[in-house]
């Protein structure tokens, strides 16, 4: 090939990356990616201990449990749906946990009852919306206050403090850099991302939320799709009752609904369709990572603790209108 022939084919990729810099639909693609590297440059040039050892690894157990969370609000939202009750059930799952463990249970089983408990607050969630055409964002309104009251009444509003040798390594324990708890969430990510793009199961998922109907008349049983991603969001609550028991030494009865509004924001900012049928597990994954550098950056440069909120949801805000122009 002659030099002529080279620099035409240079000029022509320098065409189609100008294009696609100057494309929107470029830049919704990638706005988490491109959102968290300059975040990182920020903080780090305001706080060089930022990219510290310590506090990267502080960052992703941090994240873990938010990714844990995103990975199962995604399979919602891939079908069009959304699961308002996801922090509830991680909640009931948390004081299950903690209920069965105080009454001796054991720590495996303690730990498989937490988890139980979260997947039947999703599985009832899909059931009514499914056979109940009842619109999802009622029902799971509905379960986000029932699964709430149950742990609250099961605990009688006192929190229950578990110690216990495996919860401690799992909080405490690292490879490298990486906490067990960054590495249990990646390995669910990893899990969901073949599910979700290289099976059946994935493929009847994104057509129902592409197009129920036109699924419906593939003999896809849109009802089945749904039940099953309530109840794998579920599952994926109680999953985060663990870790976050873990973390913090005692199953707290009180929901905290910034994991539900952070697990959306992380679903959103991932470049998941929030009308259906497209979806991503990279994307969330870096949406949780994206948010939760965000807070972290903040703490660091002294920045009170009322204003992160406002500053996620600027960032929301801003990744659901680049949104509108994804291809």
């Amino acid at each position: 090939m002659t030099d002529r022939a080279n620099a035409t084919l240079v000029a022509g990729d320098g065409e189609r990356w100008a294009a696609k810099l100057k494309d929107v639909g470029f830049w919704a693609e990638w706005a988490a990616l491109v959102g968290l590297i300059l975040l990182v440059i920020v903080f780090q040039a305001l706080n060089p201990t930022f990219l510290s050892p310590g506090n990267i690894t502080s960052m992703l157990l941090a994240a873990a449990i938010l990714i844990v969370l995103a990975v199962g609000q995604t399979f919602v939202i891939a079908t069009a749906g959304i699961d308002l009750s996801i922090a509830s059930a991680m909640t009931l799952g948390a004081v299950v946990f903690g209920q069965a463990y105080t009454a001796q249970w054991g720590l495996a089983l303690s730990a498989v009852a937490g988890v139980f408990a979260a997947a039947v607050a999703g599985l009832v969630n899909g059931l009514i919306t499914a056979w109940g055409r009842i619109a999802d964002f009622i029902v799971t309104l509905g379960m986000l206050s029932a699964a709430s009251g149950l742990a609250l009444i099961l605990a009688d509003g006192k929190p229950v403090t578990i110690i216990d040798p495996a919860l401690l390594t799992l909080s405490t324990g690292r490879a490298g850099i990486f906490g067990y708890s960054f590495l249990i969430a990646i390995a669910v990510a990893i899990v969901a991302h073949v599910v979700l793009f290289h099976s059946r199961f994935g493929t009847h998922l994104l057509a129902t939320g592409g197009s129920p109907e036109s699924a419906n008349a593939m003999g896809i049983s849109t009802r089945r799709i749904k039940i099953a991603v309530y109840t794998i969001s579920g599952m994926l609550a109680g999953l985060g009752a663990l870790l976050l028991v873990a973390r913090v030494g005692a199953a707290e009865p009180a929901s905290n609904t910034s994991f539900l509004l952070n697990s959306v924001a992380a679903v959103v900012l991932g470049g998941v369709s929030l009308f259906g049928g497209r979806g991503t597990i990279i994307g969330p994954v870096v949406g949780a990572l994206l948010l939760t550098a965000l807070v972290n950056g903040l703490t660091l440069l002294g920045v009170s603790q009322f204003y992160q909120p406002l500053a996620v949801g600027v960032v929301v805000v801003l990744a659901a209108l680049l949104t509108r122009f994804q291809r």
